[in-house]
């Protein structure tokens, strides 16, 4: 399977994400998940608003889901501007699937304050729902089989990459 670019992917959400910035009054803040969708977030922000304001949420705490599937979170503070009561937060991250990682970050973002609206900028899709979260931006959508997952790689240099996982390893 040929992966996309990603730096074409991210030009094509800056341009779509372009006129939610038209507005002051809506007060759009750039919000990345890290780690993947918080480097996709910095290029954003540096390309469409460099004077906004941009934030990075550290969902650790917030997963319902890292013992079951193995994760150790590496626990950071997240970084949110204050004041985000009636702003316009465009979350971004790098892949959506289960829809369990979007649904801890907006958990987090609430614990902060209410925003007016958030929209969803995600760099890939692959579909499989276990939640009923949506993107509003999508940069591609890939089908992978049920045992692969896909990866941002970086931070200079971000790349795609498919690991497979051997179900019968053991």
């Amino acid at each position: 399977m040929t992966l996309p670019a990603v730096e074409k992917l991210i030009d094509e959400l800056t341009e779509a994400l372009a006129p939610c910035f038209t507005d002051p009054a809506s007060h759009p803040i750039i919000v990345g998940i890290e780690t993947g969708g918080a480097w996709i977030a910095e290029r954003i922000h540096a390309r469409i608003a460099p004077n906004t304001e941009l934030g990075r949420l550290n969902i650790s705490f917030y997963r319902d889901d890292f013992t079951r599937i193995g994760l150790h979170p590496t626990v950071k503070p997240s970084s949110l501007p204050p004041g985000i009561d009636d702003a316009t937060v465009i979350l971004v991250d790098d892949v959506l699937h289960s829809g369990r990682t979007v649904r801890a970050a907006m958990n987090e973002l609430f614990d902060y304050g209410r925003p007016r609206r958030i929209l969803l900028a995600i760099l890939i899709d692959r579909g499989q729902r276990e939640i009923p979260i949506q993107a509003d931006f999508v940069g591609a959508m890939l089908e992978l089989d049920a045992g692969s997952h896909i990866k941002l790689e970086g931070p200079d240099n971000l790349s795609l990459v498919i690991k497979t996982v051997d179900s019968n390893a053991g």
